[in-house]
């Protein structure tokens, strides 16, 4: 993609990422990415920049328990960088790590109430599920991602 470099992430970017993530999902969302993240799973995990500054960062991993699945847990885009193709060209990356980590599917979950998630995911080729009741416990229930590569 023009203008953005990706790169795998290493452990340091979690300081970068952590200072923008509320204000670029426009709402409190530390909570759902504390630093063990990067920590663990930099290896596959994702940093776009252009002129050195954070555009945009796809966190995922490969599941330990399925040696076929891996799973996006987080991404994010600077607002003035969305609509370029950016989103897409993370997941697109992370399918090609995926790939070649031998999995055949990269799951992703999001809140029913996330439309503009559930449609780029759709638009991904993802299939979509739900909302799926009580799926992370009483009352929390979520829309499932699953996508063949």
């Amino acid at each position: 993609m023009v203008g953005h470099n990706i790169r795998r992430a290493r452990p340091d970017d979690y300081d970068k990422i952590i200072t923008v993530v509320d204000n670029w999902w426009g709402r409190a969302a530390v909570h759902n990415l504390p630093r063990m993240f990067l920590d663990h799973f930099h290896r596959t995990s994702l940093i776009a920049s252009d002129n050195e500054e954070l555009t945009g960062f796809l966190i995922g991993f490969g599941s330990p328990s399925d040696p076929r699945a891996a799973y996006i847990h987080f991404v994010a885009v600077r607002p003035e960088a969305r609509k370029s193709g950016l989103g897409r060209t993370l997941y697109e990356a992370f399918f090609t790590l995926a790939r070649s980590d031998n999995r055949t599917t990269v799951t992703a979950i999001t809140s029913p109430t996330n439309y503009t998630s559930i449609d780029f995911h759709r638009s991904l080729g993802f299939t979509v599920t739900g909302p799926i009741p009580n799926y992370n416990g009483p009352g929390r229930s979520l829309i499932t991602f699953t996508r063949p590569v």
